[in-house]
């Protein structure tokens, strides 16, 4: 097979394939592979091969719904027995995993080649992919440009055709921000929907979960199928689960929606015209499609909330940094200066502070369900500027030097609580502010690739939905999909 043929496939287009006989496992796994070893050194996508491994797999007998099919898994949460999960950081390079993650064990189970990890940023802590350990993911639509994260590296790589779809996780906006950057569907499920084993119960106090990337909407609904095929026994949850297939779900055409949608940051900070314009059009294709769409508002103080989402943060990145040092003995130079500055804002935080920020959690769930009683959706950019540049944001160089003065004499702690603190919070999430919101509330959200900027710049749009509407997104989606494909359109590496 060659490689445009390759490329003119998706996942589910390639399973078909293997199936009929008309290639190989093997043929394909040397597609991709030949593909990476073409692109990845001007992307930085794939950070550990495992090229080895999937050869040994592709020449055996392979069942499951995506038999035969290439991929690659994040090199964060998602473990891979006998591999490290480097999770962007120096001490975990050589901390081999024991077990699969529940995910991984299922994308097995279904047939898919594994062959690599991709590039994320230190613990999944950024919006973009620019870890020191690995260096920086580079957007193959401009390589000058971020493709987002945490899941950049395998956002670049489905962008560049490495593969059609690739494992990603979801923790403020970890799949929708890439997916938004690189011009790919992105589909965040809700809180315990997918499995979080065996060695979590949840991952982030249930905001985050793991999903994909993908080019097209019927590859992530076939891919929820697969992770969700039967429940977690020891999850914290068990998930109401639809009567038909999320694939078959995506396949119906949605009934007349109810969307409000808005474009203001909630942080109050800007908003680029073309992230609005990118709502304004998305808004006009679904009214031409039948769908009532007006403005609204979801009466969330979403600066607040921002802030209570980053004490969680900050206090599970402290136990994180804590728990490797334990266990592998690393120093303070096996950890980036911005996971100690976050980190030791977690420490110096309050158990009736952070027991109150957790508590808002609630009221932001039940004021998001008010919104959904009115509308069916709720439409927004998903980012609010086009992808940044590699470096735009570095922590400035001040702030820099009095972090590392603070750490030294023991004085991050109430650092985190100066002003200079928090406008360095503001800026890093002015480009994003859009995605915390449905991880804090548990919902299922999409980013949809309707949009390119004058410079031909992918810039997603994001619907966020009520509690176990990930058919009705997919659905949505399929529809949006099928009246402006973008599937077809390939960067120009």
């Amino acid at each position: 097979m060659e490689y445009a043929e390759y490329r003119a496939q998706d996942a589910v287009g390639l399973a078909g394939l293997v199936a009929a006989g008309e290639v190989t496992p093997a043929e394909l796994l040397d597609v991709a592979i030949e593909r990476a070893e073409a692109v990845n050194p001007r992307i930085n996508a794939i950070v550990t091969p495992m090229h080895d491994l999937a050869r040994s797999r592709s020449a055996g007998v392979l069942t499951g719904p995506f038999a035969g099919v290439p991929f690659l898994v994040k090199d964060l949460a998602q473990d891979y027995a006998g591999l490290p999960t480097g999770s962007g950081n120096r001490a975990l390079r050589q901390v081999v995993a024991q077990e699969h993650a529940e995910v991984v064990r299922r994308w097995l189970d279904a047939g898919l080649v594994i062959f690599g990890k991709t590039n994320t940023p230190e613990f999944g802590a950024k919006a973009i992919t620019e870890p020191e350990v690995n260096g920086p993911t580079r957007n193959p639509w401009d390589l000058g440009r971020t493709p987002g994260g945490s899941s950049g590296g395998s956002a670049a790589a489905v962008a560049a055709g490495i593969v059609p779809v690739a494992g990603a996780n979801d923790g403020g906006g970890s799949i929708r921000i890439p997916a938004a950057c690189c011009g790919l569907f992105g589909l965040k499920p809700g809180r315990g929907l997918v499995p979080a084993g065996p060695l979590h119960a949840e991952h982030l106090a249930g905001a985050a979960v793991d999903g994909v990337v993908s080019r097209t909407v019927r590859d992530s609904a076939a891919m929820l199928d697969v992770l969700t095929s039967s429940a977690d026994p020891g999850g914290p949850y068990l998930p109401a689960k639809p009567e038909l297939p999320y694939a078959e779900l995506a396949r119906r055409v949605p009934e007349r929606l109810r969307i409000g949608f808005a474009t203001a940051s909630p942080l109050g900070t800007d908003v680029d015209p073309q992230a609005i314009a990118a709502v304004e059009d998305a808004a006009k294709l679904l009214a031409d499609l039948g769908h009532d769409v007006e403005p609204a508002r979801t009466g969330i103080d979403e600066r607040r909330l921002a802030f209570d989402f980053l004490a969680m943060w900050s206090t599970q990145l402290a136990c994180t940094v804590d728990e490797i040092r334990r266990a592998t003995g690393a120093g303070s130079d096996a950890f980036e200066l911005d996971t100690h500055l976050v980190a030791a804002a977690g420490r110096v935080q309050r158990a009736p502070g952070y027991y109150a920020a957790h508590e808002r959690w609630n009221t932001y769930s039940r004021q998001l369900a008010a919104f959904h009683a009115r509308y069916d959706l709720l439409l927004t950019p998903t980012l609010a500027k086009p992808p940044v540049r590699i470096g735009e944001l570095d922590t400035p160089a001040p702030l820099r030097l009095l972090g590392r003065a603070a750490l030294a004499l023991r004085l991050a702690g109430p650092l985190s609580r100066s002003k200079a603190w928090k406008q360095a919070v503001i800026a890093n999430l002015a480009p994003v502010p859009y995605t915390q919101l449905a991880n804090i509330t548990g919902r299922p959200a999409m980013s949809v690739p309707l949009h390119r900027t004058a410079d031909d710049l992918p810039l997603g749009v994001q619907f966020v939905g009520p509690l176990g509407g990930e058919g009705l997104l997919l659905a949505l989606a399929a529809q949006l999909e099928a009246e402006r494909p973008w599937a077809h359109l390939e960067p120009p590496l």
